[in-house]
């Protein structure tokens, strides 16, 4: 099973609690030796996401969307970006050489290419800019992608 994720970013610290508990029930109902999370693995869900998966002995597929990504990503989030990164089984590249919105939403059509199931830690609201978790969910509709939508009782966007 191939598991990807998308999700909100910068959640304040309740709504953050209750969606890493989610995240954690989510792979522990698919854990098995075939479970491959599959991430962009940027600060928040994504990164919850990919260490749930590991803990669980699964193996982690990152996708870079951009050569810059790193660096656009909060400088605390570094650290865990770069042992997640080593500890990824494979990684894919979008070619892309700036961290765009472009250059996301490609990322994230990679991720839903490799993924059986997308989770989407999403509110229900429209993207807050091009490539945000809504249109990551609306082009995993449109192919054919099943989505599982986690949204905490109690959670918000801030």
């Amino acid at each position: 099973m191939r598991l990807g994720i998308t999700g909100h970013r910068g959640l304040p610290e309740v709504s953050a609690d209750l969606v890493r508990a989610a995240l954690r029930e989510v792979v522990a109902e698919n854990a098995s030796s075939d479970l491959v999370g599959v991430s962009c693995i940027a600060d928040g869900p994504d990164t919850w996401f990919a260490q749930a998966v590991l803990a669980h002995g699964g193996q982690l597929d990152v996708v870079v969307p951009a050569q810059d990504y790193r660096e656009g990503l909060p400088a605390e989030h570094h650290a865990a970006y770069d042992e997640l990164l080593r500890q990824a089984s494979e990684v894919h590249h979008t070619g892309l050489p700036e961290s765009t919105s472009e250059a996301h939403m490609a990322g994230s059509e990679v991720l839903v290419g490799l993924a059986d199931e997308l989770v989407a830690v999403w509110d229900g609201q429209p993207a807050r800019g091009y490539g945000g978790t809504a249109d990551v969910v609306a082009y995993a509709e449109r192919t054919g992608v099943p989505v599982r939508i986690i949204w905490p009782k109690g959670a918000s966007r801030g």
